[in-house]
């Protein structure tokens, strides 16, 4: 993979492709920490005395239509509060210009050429600056034209330090020969989660399930589960995944008759009631042993719907026990991301994804198109 720091980029102007579709309510930022992800590539752009402009998505605006609440405004004013300098945002490719260290293009979902990887647009972008860096691992799942049509175009592109690390971690957890490896896969659907679980399977020593996908497991294999969530589509693939021997199951659950409901209780898996449904799980002292001795540690999505307390208990008891662990631990998806926010301090994960749909497309062993585009090797 074409690297940054193999690249000639001293006093040259950059389009830095980012991710900073960050959560924003009241036009202010509530967690900033993709921004603070590409710091490192543009200190190190800013000593190479280059000129960047930022380049990014946020939400899902209506192509061709500018709307103020898909606006990077409030983006820009929190990259200016953490860098402490002027970032100036620019309505429209056209006028951007290099004037200031480092400046933003307003929302490139706005442009109408964007998703349909249009080739006027992936040029006028690769013809921006220099050299084209992307940096932007959680949109490289997506084949647009500024992560993909403008990598392939420019004269010069290459990886920013945060794709370098995202696939340095990935590779690593995905290729390590480490035994015992765990992994973790919660969530509330087997079908989203399908081909990753395969992947895993077969890289893993054990899969430790959560939420409604450990529902699913459980009717599949002939537990009541009451009215919980579950897939009845998707027995047949939880049967054939049960053959395999290696999916953990819990063996108590917390039950409650409605999500807003104080009223829980724990019990075994063979005790759910049919006017009951399971909404967290208990992390059994089998499992527990399990994250302790593990030497590699793949987690995605929490056992429980923990954004409510009364079933919050299992994922944060996962979390601490995989923080406690000794083993590489990769983290990755949104929620996983949150939970490990509320519950434990980050820096007992060895490495935490920026990356939702694209973590889990290169854990299933997909090609991503950027990561293609800038010479990766699968």
């Amino acid at each position: 993979m074409r690297k940054l720091g193999d690249t000639d980029v001293l006093n040259k102007t950059v389009a830095l492709r980012v991710d900073l579709n960050v959560p924003v309510k009241d036009g202010n930022v509530l967690d900033d920490a993709r921004i603070l992800a590409i710091i490192p590539t543009l200190q190190y752009l800013q000593k190479q005395n280059s000129k960047t402009v930022l380049i990014s998505h946020f939400g899902r605006p209506e192509a061709g239509v500018f709307d103020s609440k898909f606006s990077l405004l409030p983006v820009a004013k929190s990259l200016r509060e953490i860098l402490n300098q002027e970032i100036p945002l620019f309505t429209s490719i056209d006028e951007v210009n290099f004037n200031a260290d480092i400046s933003l293009i307003e929302n490139i979902r706005f442009l109408s050429g964007e998703i349909t990887n249009d080739l006027d647009l992936s040029k006028k972008l690769s013809d921006l600056a220099d050299v084209y860096v992307f940096d932007a691992f959680g949109t490289s799942h997506r084949p647009h034209a500024s992560t993909y049509g403008a990598i392939q175009a420019a004269h010069s592109s290459c990886a920013g330090f945060l794709l370098e690390d995202e696939t340095h971690a990935l590779k690593k957890a995905t290729d390590s020969q480490e035994t015992p490896t765990l992994s973790i896969v919660g969530g509330s659907k087997v079908s989203s989660k399908l081909e990753v679980i395969k992947s895993l399977v077969k890289i893993s020593d054990e899969v430790l399930t959560g939420g409604g996908i450990t529902n699913t497991f459980l009717k599949a294999k002939g537990n009541n589960i009451g009215i919980s969530l579950c897939e009845d589509s998707m027995l047949s693939h939880a049967k054939e995944l049960l053959e395999t021997e290696k999916i953990l199951l819990p063996n108590e659950v917390v039950v409650s008759k409605n999500i807003d409901s104080n009223e829980t209780r724990v019990c075994k898996i063979d005790s759910v009631q049919d006017d009951e449904m399971i909404l967290d799980q208990i992390l059994s002292s089998a499992a527990a042993e399990k994250i302790s001795i593990a030497k590699k540690i793949i987690w995605n999505g929490p056992v429980g719907v923990f954004e409510y307390k009364p079933f919050s208990k299992g994922t944060q008891d996962l979390a601490d026990a995989i923080a406690s662990s000794q083993a590489y631990s990769l983290a990755g998806g949104g929620e996983t991301l949150l939970a490990i926010k509320m519950f434990i301090d980050k820096s007992n994960i060895s490495y935490c994804s920026t990356g939702g749909g694209a973590f889990l497309e290169f854990m299933e062993g997909k090609e991503l198109p950027s990561l293609t585009a800038l010479g990766f090797k699968f």
